[in-house]
């Protein structure tokens, strides 16, 4: 069975940037965490010497957030504030707050100092070896999703509010992304944007892979933009489910009522033949690794697609919608 490509109100609706990202890891800082990173967030951060080279990260990792608590812990087991460790460091003590809240990624001369600074035991070099970068773009519970798909053996999408997000157009894209709320920056705009087409590549990149989407027909007849901006979504719809490796299907409005009727659902196969699946809601991801959840997916996915309009009928429909535009 292929798997299934969500699109939905956190993924593919315009939150491909977790807007939870920074919150997350801040409590239980103490109130010398609160007192730098309200100045931080007011923008009172004062960088000189070797700090401009730091860019503030937009969307932290997990293991950036994990090295910045083992940095606080280690400092206040010795005894240190963060200005006394930013002496030694050299930096000062807004951005040892910063590395520790996992809003900077620590370069190596910081990884180095701390080091010495803190008992020299090798936990940060050990820890620093596993550091990465969040990836742009991408709301945090969605991330895991993201690699299991890239590497998946089939996947499969029930979308029923949006073109799922591996079909979307640029134009369409940036019209959900436009639309979300809270408003995005023009920054975090195009990087949501830029992540969103960065994932359509593996649709061209992954020819032997099996794709399979499965539409609602309401969803080609929401309207947004001009005619031509609706002209350009369907041929782009239609020229990546040209090939052999892809099946699409649409649910006419005639279908009625159906199984799947609890929302979008993604359903992927893993290299080693494992399933697993994925739900959205409006501000968080679930990923599904129980058996008998992923086996109920998998059948209303199959019964969804015995109720849907064959491949030929569906390319046929959206030839329709085209021409009436």
């Amino acid at each position: 069975m292929d798997n299934v490509d969500r699109a939905g109100v956190g993924i593919e609706a315009g939150f491909e940037v977790g807007a939870g990202d920074e919150a997350d890891g801040e409590a239980g800082a103490g109130t010398e965490a609160e007192d730098e990173t309200a100045r931080e967030a007011a923008g009172d951060e004062e960088r000189s010497g070797p700090e401009r080279e730091w860019d503030r990260e937009p969307h932290p990792s997990d293991s950036m957030r994990t090295f910045g608590a083992v940095v606080q812990a280690l400092r206040e087991h010795a005894g240190l504030s963060r200005a006394e460790l930013g002496t030694w460091v050299r930096y000062s003590k807004h951005t040892v707050a910063s590395v520790e809240l996992g809003r900077r990624m620590p370069d190596q001369a910081f990884v180095e100092r701390a080091e010495q600074a803190l008992g020299n035991t090798g936990a940060l070099r050990k820890a620093a070896r596993h550091l990465t970068r969040g990836e742009v773009g991408l709301a945090a519970w969605f991330r895991q999703w993201a690699r299991l798909e890239r590497k998946a053996a089939s996947l499969s999408t029930y979308e029923c509010r949006l073109v799922p997000g591996l079909l979307q157009s640029e134009a369409y894209a940036r019209a959900v992304f436009e639309g979300t709320i809270p408003l995005r920056t023009d920054e975090e705009l195009e990087a949501q944007l830029a992540a969103r087409m960065d994932r359509q590549r593996m649709m061209r990149e992954r020819p032997t892979v099996p794709f399979s989407f499965i539409v609602e027909e309401h969803v080609f007849r929401r309207r947004f933009g001009d005619a031509e901006m609706m002209r350009e979504l369907l041929d782009h719809v239609l020229e990546l489910t040209t090939p052999r490796n892809v099946t699409f299907q649409v649910v006419p409005l005639e279908a009625g009522l159906h199984a799947c009727l609890d929302g979008p659902t993604r359903i992927l196969e893993t290299p080693e033949g494992r399933w697993l699946g994925y739900s959205e809601g409006q501000q968080n991801g679930r990923l599904i690794s129980d058996r008998k959840e992923v086996r109920l997916l998998c059948q209303r996915y199959e019964t969804l697609r015995s109720q849907a309009l064959s491949p030929n009928e569906s390319r046929a429909l959206l030839e329709r919608l085209r021409g009436e535009l």
